[in-house]
Formats: C-alpha cells, sequence, structure tokens
C-alpha cells in the first residue's frame, strides 16, 4: 500500500470513528436510561406493596402521592438528570406531558393498539431544549397482570379508594385501564 494509500485508508477510518463514538454515547445512554426507570419502576412497588400491607389501597394512595415524586427526584439528582412519569391519562397534573413526551404517549398507544406488548416500548432522541441539546427517553408503563394496580387505576373503583383518590387527586384522569394496558411511561431528560 502506497502512502496515498494508507492517508485515505486512516482519514476513511477516522472519518467513522465520531460517529462510531455517536452510537456508543447514544447506546450508553439509553443503558442508563433503562436502568433509572427499572431502578424507579422497582423502588415505586416495593413501597407500594408495603403500604398495601399496611393500609390497603387507601395507604398505597397516600403513599404513592408522596413517594413516586420523591424517588424520581432522587433518581434524578443522583445523575443530574430530570426523571418522572406521564401519561396521556394522568393522575397528577404535574405530570401532564410536553409536546415530545405526548408524541411518543401517542405512538406507544398505536402501537399497543396493532398488539405490540407496552411492557417492551421505549423510545429516544436528541431535541433542542432551551439553547442546549438534551438526550431525551421514554419507557412505556404497562399495568402488571394480577398487580394490585387496577385497585387504584382499573374501571371498577371501591368507593373508598375512590374517595381518597378525590381527595387527593381532584381533576384525576388515571382510571379504566385493565392488566395489559399501557398505563403512561417514565421519562428521562439528560443534558448533553
Amino acid at each position: 500500500m502506497n502512502m496515498i494509500s494508507k492517508m485515505l485508508a486512516v482519514g476513511a477510518f477516522a472519518a467513522l470513528i465520531p460517529g462510531a463514538a455517536h452510537a456508543d454515547d447514544t447506546m450508553a445512554r439509553v443503558e442508563g436510561s433503562r436502568a433509572v426507570a427499572k431502578a424507579f419502576g422497582s423502588q415505586l412497588v416495593g413501597e407500594l406493596q408495603d403500604a398495601m400491607k399496611r393500609g390497603g389501597p387507601v395507604e398505597a394512595i397516600k403513599t404513592c402521592n408522596v413517594a413516586a415524586p420523591a424517588v424520581a427526584l432522587a433518581q434524578g439528582q443522583a445523575r443530574g438528570w430530570k426523571v418522572g412519569r406521564t401519561s396521556l391519562k394522568v393522575r397528577n397534573p404535574a405530570s401532564e406531558p410536553d409536546g415530545w413526551e405526548r408524541h411518543v404517549l401517542e405512538q406507544f398507544a398505536e402501537r399497543a393498539a396493532k398488539g405490540e406488548d407496552p411492557a417492551a416500548m421505549e423510545a429516544y432522541d436528541v431535541v433542542e431544549e432551551n439553547g442546549g441539546r438534551t438526550f431525551r427517553y421514554m419507557k412505556a408503563i404497562a399495568i402488571p397482570a394480577g398487580a394490585p394496580c387496577v385497585t387504584c387505576h382499573g374501571k371498577e373503583i371501591d368507593p373508598a379508594v375512590a374517595k381518597a383518590l378525590t381527595e387527593l387527586y381532584p381533576n384525576d384522569r388515571a382510571t379504566g385501564y385493565a392488566p395489559g394496558d399501557l398505563r403512561g411511561a417514565f421519562t428521562i431528560r439528560q443534558p448533553m
């Protein structure tokens, strides 16, 4: 191989590195986001199960009201990210989706309507926000079969549970779900 061919080969290889580095960075961000969504979900489910044992669904509602935002904040602060949950039918108005989240949730809903398992759905992208680039990630949340989620999010809700929901969430729209339904999504913002 002559010197010019070697220089062209090295140049071509070097041109591939930024793309490969970008792909590696994206996958690292996806993996990190997956881990945070899993940790958030596991911690919240654990706290809700403990609350159910202590005082039933009404206690779980009170716990979720305090625990979900606290878990999201702790997960986000540990990494310098913004972490939360959102849905097309929110319980807490502070969880209302922004435009990007709404678009992703609508895509998730379309995919679920076509038979795709919501538990396997995720989406990510790099977007321009506030004059900078932000990595956005969402992981769908499905109502698990056999889980007590339908006690507070289902189609038929006990009157005592409905009363507790109304007291904490007067504009609640997060009911009418069945096991397997798409409930919403974990949402993560990573500044770049």
